[in-house]
């Protein structure tokens, strides 16, 4: 065999290590910006947060909703998306909603209970982001996050100059801006787009005329025969032509959402964007928005991060609140956890992994625009448990969707239907306890509260949700214990 000197092996050698440490050294330092980025990717992740106005959970079509091509958008950002099957907001009324997922925290620990605005001493999401850099935007339901100065609003775009909130071109032009103003200052980016549909008035009804003196644009509307009605609402003529037009507004708000979601990707930024969906409440109508049954606080909760989450994916078992919403994008971002947080990280969930504790859910209402009626309510993976502390007293429930066509059209038919009319009046004046299986019963046409086969379950959910109002120092804890007490 023919060998080489010793000193002319070690020579060659030297000189290959040397080249070979040289050559990596050159392939480190032109990889050097891409590694600080992936070895601290959260650093520089976007948010995106989509929210619609009043829309029910099953409104869309990847929730089942039959009304032909209602939801195209988003329809497909699920097809791309990690869903929450118990996806729920905390509070099912515009502001406190919102409130909850910024603050992490249960109204009485915000000191926003309804249409208020926050303390001054709650610590804010906005005000994490702002102190580690982030552009800060807003479009439309401004003045439902309050006070202002507590939002760290960068780019603030009121829902007057997004055509009331419903002009799907006016978001898509506000979001290349504002993606732009992130782009040319170097900063990653958190964005709130609300769609003000389909909250009423809606497009096309009698109610839009007297609100804006026009009807809006809108390129599709449809019509009474075309549109399904949800289990808890009575299928009446009246109720239809009210639900049509509530159709017509979720097409629109879809709308608008799909050109945010235009915007975003044209600008290359998809990539590198977490994007989360919800709806803020139910649907304007009796028994969904501004109460605590199933159709008020659960809602379609998309979540797309690319990289991360298993697209198409749907997450059966585990629950998940509006007051989860702040800790889990400060967790994405690697950012430090709020203080004294009602909510926790769901985070885990989407890499795969189990949460225990997250077998039941608290929500909770405590007064619309008139009167002071608060509901709470706990529910597990079937039941669902509410407590009406002024139910049966003769106090009677009143906000403003009531004075809709809908709700014009239950009266009259109530009139000669004695179903409906007991419906209406439960409506209207409550019983102190409410207890439905969810799973079958998903309308909450069946108070189980008397039936001694489902004594178990109540006493269960009782003291479950005694058990939570207690923890979070809810300010009608003993008022529910004293309640409980006295019927057991």
């Amino acid at each position: 065999m023919h060998t080489k000197p010793a000193a002319q092996s070690k020579t060659h050698i030297s000189r290959r290590v040397f080249l070979a440490a040289a050559g990596a050294l050159f392939t480190g330092l032109l990889d050097a910006p891409r590694r600080r980025v992936a070895a601290a990717p959260d650093s520089r992740l976007n948010v995106l947060l989509l929210t619609s106005d009043d829309l029910n959970y099953n409104s869309l079509g990847f929730m089942g909703c039959k009304v032909p091509g209602i939801t195209p958008n988003l329809d497909k950002l699920s097809r791309e998306s990690y869903r929450f099957g118990r996806g729920h907001v905390t509070v099912a009324i515009c502001q406190p909603s919102r409130q909850c997922m910024m603050t992490g925290r249960y109204p009485h620990n915000m000191g926003a209970p309804a249409f208020d605005p926050i303390r001054e001493d709650v610590p804010t999401l906005q005000e994490r982001l702002n102190a580690a850099g982030y552009l800060n935007g807003i479009f439309g339901k401004e003045t439902h996050l309050a006070p202002k100065e507590k939002f760290c609003w960068d780019t603030y775009v009121p829902a007057s100059e997004l055509g009331t909130g419903r002009d799907p071109q006016r978001y898509y032009e506000e979001t290349q801006k504002f993606i732009a103003r992130a782009k040319s200052e170097g900063k990653p980016f958190f964005l709130m787009a609300n769609s003000q549909d389909p909250h009423r008035p809606f497009a096309g009804s009698q109610d839009e005329i007297n609100r804006w003196q026009k009807h809006l644009p809108v390129s599709r509307t449809y019509r009474p025969e075309e549109i399904e009605v949800p289990g808890f609402l009575p299928d009446v003529p009246g109720v239809r032509e009210d639900l049509a037009c509530y159709y017509t507004s979720v097409y629109r708000g879809d709308e608008t959402l799909g050109m945010v979601l235009r915007a975003l990707d044209e600008a290359g930024m998809s990539e590198n964007t977490l994007v989360m969906y919800v709806s803020d409440n139910g649907m304007a109508f009796p028994f969904a928005k501004a109460n605590c049954y199933l159709t008020s606080t659960s809602t379609p909760w998309l979540v797309r991060w690319p990289g991360i989450t298993q697209a198409g994916k749907v997450e059966p078992d585990h629950f998940v609140s509006g007051v989860d919403y702040a800790p889990s994008i400060l967790e994405a971002l690697g950012l430090d956890p709020l203080p004294d947080l009602d909510g926790r990280s769901f985070i885990p969930l989407l890499r795969g992994e189990t949460q225990p504790g997250r077998d039941q859910l608290y929500t909770l209402y405590n007064r619309p625009d008139k009167g002071d009626v608060a509901i709470r309510c706990m529910q597990d993976r079937r039941y669902g448990y509410i407590w009406n502390p002024w139910g049966g007293s003769g106090v009677k429930f009143q906000t403003n969707y009531m004075m809709g066509p809908a709700w014009e059209a239950m009266r009259e038919e109530a009139e000669s239907n004695p179903g409906l009319a007991a419906r209406m009046k439960l409506f209207l004046y409550r019983a102190p306890q409410e207890l439905y299986d969810f799973e079958s019963d998903p309308n909450c046409l069946n108070n189980l509260i008397d039936e001694p086969a489902h004594g178990d379950k109540l006493h269960d959910l009782q003291q479950r949700l005694l058990t939570e109002m207690t923890r979070s120092k809810d300010p009608l804890r003993e008022d529910f214990a004293n309640s409980i007490r006295n019927t057991t």
